[in-house]
């Protein structure tokens, strides 16, 4: 290859340089840079052996995706240890309240009270107040008329001037006369049997269900017997809820004699050495004789077998307020009750059913229904009822 001279400038002139080899050395740099970045940005393949020590690398799947970008992982590293899952326990459910439950009872009170609680001392006006109050609620004329003249003593015996302390003199009144055992009788001779009674529509049947619900979960075996065998879907509304809690159910044909739906469920119980027999029966009307007389035959056969009736719960709905009273008298004298399951109480204004039952009858009231859930059905608690209606 003949030499070529290569001119710089306009009229100079540099020695001769043989242009092949600067071809050349070119050509070679070109190959070698782009040799250099295709083994950079390929990487070791699977198949390529390693050497001891040499850093493998692998996809992080964790990663946001970047094409064939690799993450270096060393080759002694262990994966993270796996957790065991822990066992979920359900927390309790939360007790209500009443003091969150009976705004509607609470909202009677909250004006009296705020009303002489503002003045500087106690006066007439404070007494009208306090019994007018107390006869809104429901209280009853006899019971309230009752429960201040008892007030008024132990205001004049201990000296007592302020209106906080007349309020604090008629709370510990009523709780003095709301005292007293709200537990749910147990028969030495199992078993047990608990009879519900009361009228249409107050909820025996359900009562019956979150009764034995609230057993169950105590650990106590609980027969249920649907003696309301008049209303067919009160028997399978007992089968639903003695599903629900794993109880035993008897039912008879629709139209049986309640009886001896009740008197064969205890006899089941007895043979399965079971704790609690829950009977259920026809609502019925306190005005009717002949249903009443029918339920005081109930009661006398319930308690022919094995066991023996240690409860009869009349079931009244709040909101009734002095019905409910009239209601309890009719049933007393018919089946000697022997305690109150008051639901509805929470939807209720009329709270003070709750002393004129206690203070007319002398029947106590063991269970209210403060909710519509299983678990709102709970023990009645003379103290936290009363703080509850005069809380502002």
């Amino acid at each position: 290859m003949a030499p070529l001279a290569v001119h710089l400038g306009v009229g100079g002139r540099v020695p001769a340089v043989d242009l092949q080899w600067i071809l050349l050395i070119v050509g070679v740099a070109v190959v070698a840079a782009a040799a250099g970045f295709f083994l950079v940005g390929r990487g070791p393949s699977a198949d390529e052996p390693t050497a001891p020590g040499d850093v493998l690398t692998e996809p992080r799947p964790d990663l946001p995706d970047r094409g064939d970008t690799l993450v270096a992982v060393p080759p002694d590293e262990e994966a993270p240890p796996v957790l065991e899952a822990l066992p979920v326990v359900e927390a309790p459910p939360l007790k209500p309240s009443f003091r969150d439950r009976l705004t509607r009872a609470r909202s009677t009170f909250s004006g009296y009270v705020g009303s002489i609680l503002s003045r500087s001392a106690i006066d007439a006006e404070s007494w009208e107040e306090l019994e007018e109050a107390l006869i809104r609620a429901d209280v009853g004329v006899g019971p309230a008329t009752e429960l201040l003249d008892s007030v008024r003593a132990t205001v004049k015996e201990q000296g007592l001037t302020q209106p906080a302390e007349l309020i604090e003199a008629v709370k510990n009144e009523m709780k003095s006369r709301l005292a007293g055992s709200v537990e749910l009788k147990r028969s030495n001779s199992p078993p047990s049997i608990w009879l519900f009674v009361g009228v249409n529509g107050v909820g025996k049947t359900t009562t019956i269900g979150k009764v034995g619900r609230r057993l169950t979960d105590e650990g106590t075996s609980v027969l249920m017997a649907a003696g309301d065998t008049f209303r067919a879907a009160a028997a399978e509304q007992l089968g639903t809820w003695a599903e629900r809690c794993g109880a035993e159910l008897v039912r008879g044909a629709e139209g049986a004699d309640p009886s001896s739906v009740i008197f064969d469920g205890v006899a089941k119980a007895a043979a399965q050495n079971l704790d609690v027999v829950l009977a259920d029966t026809a609502g019925r009307l306190h005005t009717k004789s002949n249903l009443m007389d029918e339920l005081s035959k109930v009661r006398r056969v319930a308690d022919k077998g094995e066991g023996s009736v240690v409860e009869v719960l009349l079931v009244l709905d709040a909101t009734t307020g002095q019905n409910g009273l009239t209601q309890a008298r009719q049933f007393t004298q018919a089946v000697e009750v022997t305690g109150v399951v008051l639901t509805k109480l929470d939807g209720s204004a009329k709270g003070g059913i709750v002393f004129a039952i206690a203070s007319d009858l002398g029947i106590p009231v063991k269970l209210v229904g403060l909710g519509e859930g299983a678990d709102d059905l709970i023990e009645f608690d003379a103290g936290a009822f009363v703080d509850a209606l005069f809380e502002e």
